[in-house]
C-alpha cells in the first residue's frame, strides 16, 4: 500500500517497517485483556488477540535471530519492564522513546502510550472509538439545534468522568442534555471490583479518574501528568455500602477527552484570569478554545494532550475556519515536550503539508505569547 500523498517524507517511510504493525497488535491485545481478566491471571486457551500478539511476537523475534517470550505471561513481563526500544523490532527512529513501556512497571496496567498505540496508530479514523462518540454527539445535538447542550456534555466528560448511581440518575434526566441522553447511558460503564480497596473506591483530586489500589498499599492514576507530580492524592472516596454501583466513563474517552478536556479547562482559566474573552467548544466543536483580545484580535486553539508526537504529528490538520480567527494553533501541555526528547521537532517531521503553517506551542508558551500581546510586545519566536 502507497502511503497518503500527503505526508512528508519522513513519515512516509513508517509503512516499511514491520515492528510498527505489531506494536498495534501487542497494544490492541493488552488492552483487551485488561478488560477480560485484569491482566493478573491466564488459563489456556489464551483469548485469541492475545495469542496473535504472542504468535507475531515470537515469530518477529526468531527473525531477528533473538531469544522471544516462551509464554503469555513472560511477554506481559516483556511489555511491563523491558522498555520498547530494547525489544528485537523494526521501527523508525521516532517510532518509539528509550523509555517508553506498553504497561506501567508500578501498576501492570496499559500505559497511556499503549492506547495511543491501540487507537492512534490505526489508519483508519473509524477505529477511533473517542470521535465516534463526539460525532455521534455532534450530530445528535445539531439535529435539534441544541449547542448548549453539546457544550454542556463536552464538560460533562471533562469534569465529572466518574458518576454515583444517584448522580447517573440526575444526569440522565437534566433536560439540557436531552439529545445526549441516551449516549451518557452507553459510556458510563459500572466500575469493576479491582478499583476497590476495603469496601470503597477512590477518586484522584487532580485529574478526577478513579485510582487504583496497587499492592504495595499506595494508589495508582491512570494519567501521566498526574504520576509525573508525585504520589496520587485521593480525593473523593466511595463506599459502595453508601453509593452502590459506581460508573465511569469508558477508557478511550477517558483518555483522549477527560485528560486533554482538562488542558483545556486549564488553558481557559489561564486566559481568562489574564483578562481575555474565551469561548470553548464553538461553533459545535470546531475547535476547543475562541479566544478574543481586547481590540477583537481572535485566536482559535486546539488543545491535543497526546504522548506521542508522531502521532499528532501525522493527524496534524489545518483548524476548522469557522467561527473565524485570525490565528490559530494547536496546543500541548507542557510536561509532554519535557517528557519527551524532541517532541516538538518529532511533531514537525511528521506533519503533512497541507498543515505545514499549522504551529505546535506548548500551553506555557501559549500563555506567556498572550501575555506578551496584552503587553504589546512582539509575539516572539514560534516556529512552525
Amino acid at each position: 500500500m502507497h502511503p497518503a500523498p500527503d505526508l512528508p517524507p519522513h513519515a512516509a517511510v513508517w509503512s516499511a517497517h514491520d515492528g510498527l504493525p505489531l506494536l498495534r497488535t501487542l497494544a490492541t491485545a493488552l488492552i483487551g485483556l485488561e478488560a477480560i481478566t485484569g491482566l493478573d491471571g491466564f488459563s489456556l486457551p489464551y483469548p485469541a488477540e492475545a495469542q496473535r500478539a504472542l504468535n507475531r511476537t515470537v515469530l518477529t523475534c526468531l527473525l531477528q535471530g533473538a531469544e522471544p517470550p516462551v509464554s503469555l505471561p513472560e511477554l506481559l513481563t516483556w511489555c511491563r519492564y523491558r522498555p520498547i526500544s530494547d525489544w528485537p523490532l523494526d521501527l523508525p527512529a521516532d517510532a518509539v522513546g528509550r523509555t517508553d513501556h506498553l504497561l506501567d512497571p508500578d501498576s501492570g496496567r496499559p500505559t497511556e502510550l499503549c492506547h495511543e498505540w491501540a487507537d492512534r496508530a490505526a489508519d483508519s479514523a473509524a477505529n477511533q472509538r473517542d470521535r465516534e462518540i463526539i460525532r455521534t454527539a455532534l450530530r445528535l445535538c445539531r439535529d435539534c439545534g441544541e449547542e448548549d447542550a453539546y457544550t454542556e456534555f463536552r464538560r460533562l466528560l471533562v469534569n465529572r468522568p466518574v458518576l454515583t448511581s444517584v448522580e447517573f440518575f440526575d444526569v440522565t434526566n437534566d433536560h439540557v442534555l436531552d439529545p445526549v441522553r441516551e449516549l451518557i447511558r452507553r459510556i458510563y460503564l459500572p466500575v469493576p471490583a479491582s478499583h476497590l480497596r476495603a469496601g470503597a473506591y477512590a477518586g484522584c483530586a487532580r485529574c478526577l479518574t478513579l485510582l487504583l489500589p496497587v499492592q504495595d498499599g499506595s494508589w495508582w492514576c491512570e494519567r501521566d501528568h498526574c504520576r509525573r507530580q508525585g504520589s496520587a492524592p485521593v480525593g473523593d472516596l466511595w463506599p459502595t455500602e453508601e453509593v452502590g454501583e459506581l460508573f465511569q466513563l469508558e477508557r478511550p474517552l477517558r483518555q483522549f477527552v477527560t485528560g486533554p478536556g482538562r488542558a483545556e479547562t486549564d488553558l481557559e482559566h489561564a486566559l481568562i484570569t489574564l483578562g481575555l474573552r474565551v469561548r470553548m467548544w464553538p461553533g459545535f466543536d470546531a475547535y476547543d478554545l475562541h479566544v478574543t483580545f481586547p481590540d477583537g484580535h481572535v485566536w482559535a486553539i486546539d488543545v491535543k494532550d497526546w504522548a506521542h508526537p508522531a502521532f499528532l504529528g501525522r493527524a496534524a490538520r489545518p483548524v476548522a475556519p469557522e467561527p473565524p480567527y485570525d490565528e490559530a494553533f494547536w496546543v500541548v501541555p507542557e510536561y509532554r515536550v519535557d517528557d519527551r526528547p524532541g517532541y516538538l521537532d518529532i511533531y514537525r517531521r511528521h506533519r503533512p503539508a497541507s498543515a505545514r503553517g499549522l504551529p505546535l506551542l506548548t500551553d506555557a508558551d501559549l500563555i506567556a505569547r498572550a501575555a506578551a500581546r496584552l503587553r504589546g510586545a512582539p509575539d516572539g519566536g514560534i516556529h512552525a
